[in-house]
């Protein structure tokens, strides 16, 4: 069956400081080959400071419903803490971390009335007005954080087999291919405590993006080739390129995919205008 997408587009205020910088971001959600959407994925401005946002990813687990009432609840949770939080005063690591806390607590008691046992991942990361930025993640989504076309760190899988990986048993190549590649060592809504990996950059610099994602985007990219796609492209359409991609080479086998990613340019005087913050989603 042929893809069909349709872009919603909303427009998004420039974010400008005396460091005199314009903040484009962009998402992309696909259902991929599943019966079911069970990947969330948004990038929310703070509604009182100005130059704060925070973008969050998440892959749910659990059924045909299980699992996107844990992505769900993931994004609502997401909401509420960032909505608490104050950027000129509140640690945003601290922020992330409460995320991470409450969202794993409220995908627990949603298990109550699910057929199954919902779980879900989480790739999230906060810029805030002076332009540092800090990440969590707990899972097999991920965080990269590129330097123009050059990927500076990413996160860590919370997996059987980054296990392995760091055990010298297999490669990251191989790992791909793995049998057990989907089997979680981290994530929210189990019985154990969900993984707390936190990251901080000190300053985004101009050119640097940070993109969120789901296993079922990265899995078919190298950080070299989505370095030089988010370089090369504006978010929006470096968004639609990645999904479009990732459909290509998942030959009718893919899983949903998401991602969000935000870049720092200098602010053109002459020519101040928003960017447009674009998501792309499955119909």
């Amino acid at each position: 069956m042929e893809d069909r997408a349709q872009f919603i587009f909303a427009r998004m205020a420039t974010i400008a400081t005396a460091a005199n910088f314009r903040f484009s971001a962009a998402t992309g959600l696909h259902r991929g080959d599943r019966a079911y959407q069970q990947d969330q994925v948004e990038i929310v401005a703070h509604p009182k400071v100005q130059g704060s946002v925070i973008a969050i990813v998440a892959d749910g687990m659990g059924g045909k419903s299980g699992g996107r009432k844990a992505a769900d609840q993931v994004l609502l949770t997401g909401h509420q803490v960032f909505e608490r939080f104050v950027p000129t005063s509140d640690d945003p690591a601290e922020m992330l971390k409460q995320l991470v806390l409450e969202a794993h607590l409220m995908i627990k008691l949603t298990a109550i009335t699910s057929e199954e046992e919902p779980h879900s991942t989480i790739a999230a990361f906060c810029i805030s007005p002076n332009l540092s930025c800090d990440v969590v993640h707990a899972g097999d989504s991920r965080v990269y954080h590129f330097r123009g076309a050059e990927m500076m760190k990413r996160t860590i899988d919370h997996s059987f087999v980054q296990r392995l990986i760091e055990e010298g048993k297999i490669t990251e190549e191989a790992a791909n291919t793995h049998p057990q590649s989907n089997l979680l060592t981290g994530c929210l809504g189990t019985q154990a405590d969900p993984p707390l990996t936190l990251w901080h950059i000190d300053r985004l610099e101009f050119g640097d993006t940070v993109l969120a994602c789901s296993d079922g985007l990265w899995h078919y990219f190298t950080p070299k080739e989505i370095g030089a796609i988010v370089h090369a492209l504006p978010p929006r359409e470096a968004s639609e390129m990645l999904v479009t991609k990732a459909r290509q080479r998942a030959r009718g086998g893919g899983d949903n995919l998401s991602v969000a990613l935000a870049r720092i340019d200098p602010l053109r005087p002459e020519r101040p205008a928003a960017p447009a913050l674009g998501t792309l989603r499955a119909t």
